[in-house]
């Protein structure tokens, strides 16, 4: 007897994330609010929506499809916003990279995406020149601003304004119509550790973490405003600046320079946020630069993320600026934050207890849960982990573990179900046969009046083993010999967690995020104790 056949199953809705964060905007009036402001303008939610379509059908115009990759090389503002959304309405995948980029940098990025169109701010332009010749596949170059490029026969140059002209007809062909699992953006890891690799996000990740972490721990609304010092081309900072404000009908404040301390506090006086996101070393940077407690006024609350914040660190700014600071855990293969203190429940020290809508597991080296107080894998599960990395699938086999995503990160969890991070899980380290988070250390040493910053490596002895060696900046004006730092850190813990050696320095190497770049200060310090 021939089985029946299975009923065919219903095709699935369709999903737009360019429409969802715009929708904020259908409510009574809130089409008329500012969207976007900054040192590039004010734009209403109704200009930019119209914006975003424009750029939509420019890049359709010229010869972008729905599953192609365009990569933006852009300053923070309006047009980088409406590339970011135009391309997503499309169909298009948008690949925000680092504007810290070199040319070769840049053109790997271009050559690995199989990206044809390449969106650019003048001010990149030497960056972009000597990525252009190294990437052959690029055929149009559109630039934000009035400097021209150097382009490579055959390929079109174009100004942006070009691009976002009101069509003088539709372009032909069906529109291609998004649903949840459609690829909408694509992020490229630091790549502090290799080879960058481009993690794929689905539409509906960045509902995901909208309806998470933007509503239920920032707790957003439309009469926030949100500064962040991470840029767009950063997970951090595109849920800052992009996801978060849009979808709930706030306003984002895009500020297209590279941050200063300075720069920032100008910024907050102008602009007067509401939500202010930054990295742990640019918070230290803030209070060694002296910025006024009033620059804050406006600020109900601050957010960390990208490494972890220490303990005094968070003291040291919530007790200058009375703004409280949650530190939180994301990554860009997550889109953003998973794990976060929350307003009102602050443990200095502590990245707090998993955002709704994610799971978290601490796990042995097979794989097995461990007992709270033992440290173990941090592993994460939820909507918003992307679908992999493209062309990578050995590294996205040992990544990405069926529903499960490896952080890379070492922790541990209360029985309370706080957890507190111990370090890169490459970056822990043993002190005469036990393990030492660096963490702990640099926490230690922050307590320290005169220490600005410090970062804790492991670097061999004689005998090829490890001893904790510390890279401390000191705050302007201060001093403080390496001697008296080691007592320091001998008299607050147990003495095989002391540094053996403390190296005092201008400057912490860190990537474009601000986050430290771990294995430059192995190197650093190294160079400095001769054995570079």
């Amino acid at each position: 007897m021939t089985a029946a056949p299975t009923p065919p199953s219903a095709p699935p809705e369709a999903f737009n994330a360019c429409d969802y964060l715009l929708r904020a905007a259908s409510g009574p009036g809130a089409a008329e609010r500012i969207a976007l402001t900054g040192p590039g303008g004010d734009l209403t939610y109704t200009a930019l929506d119209e914006l975003a379509g424009r750029v939509a059908a420019g890049l359709r115009a010229r010869g972008l499809r729905p599953e192609e990759r365009v990569v933006l090389f852009m300053a923070d503002g309006p047009a980088m916003a409406a590339a970011l959304l135009g391309a997503m309405r499309l169909g298009a995948v948008p690949v925000p990279v680092s504007t810290m980029l070199t040319g070769a940098e840049l053109a790997l990025l271009l050559n690995d995406a199989r990206a044809r169109i390449l969106l650019v701010s003048d001010r990149f332009a030497v960056a972009a020149e000597g990525a252009l010749a190294l990437s052959p596949g690029v055929r149009q170059v559109v630039v934000e601003g009035g400097t021209a490029l150097g382009v490579p026969d055959g390929v079109r140059l174009e100004p942006f304004e070009a691009l976002a002209a009101e069509p003088d007809e539709e372009p032909a062909g069906d529109e291609y119509v998004t649903v949840e699992d459609s690829s909408a953006l694509w992020l490229y890891t630091s790549g502090t550790t290799g080879v960058p690799k481009g993690a794929m996000h689905r539409h509906a990740n960045i509902r995901h973490v909208v309806e998470t972490y933007g509503r239920q721990v920032l707790g957003i609304t439309p009469e926030d405003r949100c500064y962040s010092v991470a840029k767009l081309f950063f997970a951090y900072g595109i849920g800052n600046s992009l996801f978060f404000p849009l979808a709930t009908g706030a306003t984002a404040i895009l500020d297209p320079d590279r941050p200063t301390p300075a720069s920032v506090a100008e910024r907050l006086r102008e602009y007067r946020p509401t939500l202010f996101f930054a990295v742990p070393t640019f918070y230290a940077a803030l209070l060694n630069a002296g910025v006024p407690r009033e620059a804050f006024a406006s600020v109900r609350l601050a957010v960390s993320a990208g490494e972890p914040l220490p303990a005094e660190l968070c003291r040291r700014f919530t007790e200058r600026y009375g703004v409280e600071v949650i530190d939180g855990l994301g990554s860009t293969e997550c889109l953003h934050i998973f794990l976060s203190n929350r307003p009102g429940d602050v443990r200095p020290g502590s990245t707090g207890t998993a955002v709704p809508g994610y799971e978290l597991r601490v796990v042995d080296a097979d794989g097995a849960d461990v007992k709270p107080g033992t440290p173990g894998s941090l592993l994460v599960k939820g909507e918003s982990i992307a679908t992999g990395y493209w062309c990578r699938t050995e590294t996205t086999r040992r990544v990405f573990q069926g529903e499960w995503l490896r952080t890379g990160d070492t922790y541990v969890v209360d029985d309370d179900g706080y957890y507190t991070c111990l370090g890169r899980t490459g970056d822990m380290l043993k002190a005469g046969g036990i393990w030492v988070s660096p963490a702990e250390v640099e926490g230690r040493l922050l307590q320290h009046p005169a220490v600005a910053l410090a970062a804790v490596v492991g670097l061999a002895d004689g005998d090829g083993l490890d001893r904790p060696v510390a890279c401390v900046v000191l705050a302007d004006g201060a001093s403080a010999g390496p001697a008296e730092l080691i007592d320091f850190c001998r008299a607050g813990l147990a003495s095989f967690k002391r540094p053996r050696e403390v190296l005092i320095v201008d400057a912490l190497p860190t990537t474009a995020s601000g986050k430290l770049k771990r294995y430059a200060v192995r190197d650093l310090a190294a160079t400095l104790l001769g054995g570079g």
